[in-house]
């Protein structure tokens, strides 16, 4: 099991079922042995690319709440990241197969990927830095833990883009900043013992719920 720090791997704990119902779901198994149907994929791909401009926005409001200059810094070095290099996986991808960015930018969000990045935003808007942080990490968090098992247990390059995507040096080491950024968030916030603090249960329900949306979010893939 991937180690991105100690506040992860507690909340990770803390989302129960969820967490492998998500990074072993049936798609994900899909990518790993190349049986998901190539449109499945092309239409989770589709969703990804809308879901990633959210995700950047909401990574772009985290750089208002944030309460350090090294706080800010690494929030928008991650939208830096979303914007430049794994969104242009998905354009990469999607132009071989005939669709431009624009047929991407066009695409009418389904109802699973409205719900959970208008949650993402939401936590952000309405909580503080810890709440948005709780709510965005599952899906970079994941998505690392997802392509490391991938990358050491495909039988298939069907997806091998995709899976070395997340599997790779970049990725992984943007997952050990944003779990040193959590860390020390929650430190800088919560004190040296987190879960004592009246706050825990309500971070750890926020990681739990975006948890959840994350597996809604692979059926909306299956689905395709």
């Amino acid at each position: 099991m991937t180690d991105y720090g100690t506040t992860f791997a507690a909340w990770r704990a803390a989302a129960g079922d969820h967490w492998p119902a998500y990074t072993h779901h049936a798609f994900v198994e899909g990518l790993c042995d190349g049986i998901l149907p190539r449109k499945a994929f092309l239409d989770y791909l589709v969703q990804d690319y809308l879901f990633l401009i959210h995700f950047s926005r909401a990574w772009a409001l985290a750089v208002t709440k944030a309460d350090t200059v090294d706080e800010m810094r690494l929030a928008a070095g991650t939208v830096n990241a979303l914007i430049n290099d794994e969104i242009a996986l998905h354009i990469r991808t999607c132009a071989a197969a005939g669709l431009s960015e624009s047929d991407l930018f066009e695409a009418q969000e389904k109802p699973q990927n409205i719900a959970y990045t208008r949650y993402v935003l939401d936590a952000g808007h309405a909580g503080d830095f810890l709440d948005l942080l709780a709510a965005l990490a599952p899906c970079v968090m994941g998505y690392g833990e997802i392509g490391v098992r991938l990358a050491s247990q495909k039988t298939s390059d069907t997806y091998a883009d995709w899976i070395a995507t997340y599997a790779g040096a970049d990725y992984q080491q943007l997952c050990h900043d944003v779990g040193g950024l959590i860390d020390a968030a929650v430190a800088r916030r919560l004190g040296d013992a987190p879960a004592a603090s009246p706050r825990w249960s309500h971070l750890c329900h926020r990681f739990r719920t975006a948890t959840r949306l994350e597996v809604g979010f692979w059926d909306m893939g299956l689905e395709g």
